[in-house]
């Protein structure tokens, strides 16, 4: 429970120390390099601090969140799930996750607007990222620079793209659809280019992801995000590379939310406050590479130079709106399915 406390004119919250029956769990990516470092930086400290006790439950995908959410409206076993912008922006709409006020979470004062914002009326941005092409830096020389190299035919076979409705597929789509019209909303030339290359592409769903098939040898190129990239580039002593293409590159927002019907809902509300506030955004920050949303968490220069905030990254950075994204992604899925995937399979 959140307990507002006055101290010296000042507004404190302290966590109270309350026995639940079950733990409050917490939904989120269930790769390694998101749960082992969330559980370790983040839901570690939290637990310590006495009364709820978070457990990690991992699902593979944002799509498989929400249908989880769906599944379980009646009877929630959820309290809290990490999910991306555009998936968090449905779960809201449909009534899964509750609304978020500064009265629940003082802390989202403290949030970068573009966090605020992407959660709407329910869940705030947890993390920034943006999206990557990553390769086999042992078997892809010289480093590549543009998302041209995915057509050269020497790597036919040896190419993942993750399809709608995982949300890397929707921001390829629009980072060629702006390299061509400079318009990322008008994607007839992206869906062109992306047809031409389907008959390269092994896989439209890598499993378990792209970074660990580059790194089993499976694949030479797949989409990424640049956090977990980042972080497979170190634990593989630099093999898996990254490339931030010339084409330019999609920022990426997870945002956090309280399941609506919680069994724990001061306890969940609790959390999500902690896990914005700036002591653990600079804990994840450090040691996932994902870019706090807490303005006040105070980075290093070496881990902020490889995270979606550096200033290199951002000028990449195209204009995409996920508001209106959001209105497109049926009619992309679609023509994923129709145009692109179809293509490759013949």
């Amino acid at each position: 429970m959140i307990i507002m406390k006055r101290c010296c004119g000042l507004a404190l919250i302290v966590f109270a120390s309350a026995a639940h029956a079950d733990p409050v769990r917490l939904m989120g990516y269930s790769d390694a390099a998101f749960q082992d470092t969330y559980t370790n930086a983040v839901i570690g400290p939290f637990n310590q601090k006495g009364g709820a006790q978070m457990q990690f439950v991992g699902a593979t995908t944002s799509a498989s969140m929400l249908g989880q959410l769906r599944t379980q409206k009646g009877d929630p076993q959820l309290d809290v799930v990490i999910m991306d912008t555009t998936t968090a922006a449905i779960a809201c709409a449909e009534g899964l996750v509750e609304p978020v006020t500064e009265t629940l979470v003082p802390v989202l004062k403290e949030l970068d607007p573009q966090a605020r914002k992407a959660g709407g009326e329910c869940g705030p941005g947890v993390t920034f990222d943006h999206l990557v092409i990553v390769y086999d830096g042992k078997l892809v020389t010289p480093a590549p620079a543009s998302l041209a190299v995915l057509s050269d035919k020497r790597w036919s076979g040896k190419i993942s793209l993750s399809a709608p409705p995982n949300i890397q597929g929707l921001a390829l789509t629009a980072i060629l659809a702006h390299a061509e019209t400079g318009d990322w909303k008008n994607a007839d030339a992206a869906f062109r280019k992306l047809k031409e290359l389907a008959p390269s592409v092994q896989t439209f769903d890598p499993q378990p992801d792209s970074y660990t098939q580059i790194l089993n040898g499976t694949l030479a190129f797949g989409t990424g995000w640049n956090a977990r990239a980042q972080l497979n580039h170190d634990r593989s002593n630099g093999r898996l590379d990254v490339m931030l293409p010339s084409e330019g590159t999609v920022f990426q927002i997870n945002t956090i939310n309280v399941v609506k019907g919680s069994r724990n809902r001061e306890a969940a509300f609790a959390f999500m406050n902690y896990a914005l506030g700036a002591e653990a955004q600079q804990a994840f920050t450090e040691k996932s590479f994902y870019a706090p949303t807490n303005q006040h968490a105070v980075i290093g220069a070496a881990v902020a130079a490889r995270t979606a905030l550096a200033p290199e990254n951002i000028t990449r950075v195209i204009p995409l709106d996920w508001s209106e994204m959001i209105k497109l992604r049926d009619a992309w899925n679609q023509r994923w399915r129709r145009e692109v995937i179809s293509a490759g399979n013949r």
